[in-house]
């Protein structure tokens, strides 16, 4: 079970799933679905990743 701190308020929130703070009410700015759980997710990194594979796997296929 994974600690996460509200940046509002700075009170440690335990549920993993909660949006919203328990103490002040805030939102948690955390990301729903299976890439907005990334907790320090750099859109940016997925991106490059992304179209790194798929480059790499176009290229692959063509050499075939």
């Amino acid at each position: 079970m994974s600690e996460y701190i509200c940046p509002h308020c700075g009170k440690p929130i335990y549920d993993d799933e909660a949006l919203l703070c328990l103490y002040c009410g805030e939102n948690l700015e955390r990301g729903v679905g299976t890439l907005g759980k990334m907790r320090y997710s750099n859109h940016w990194t997925v991106v490059a990743i992304v179209v790194g594979l798929t480059l790499i796997s176009f290229i692959v296929l063509m050499m075939r």
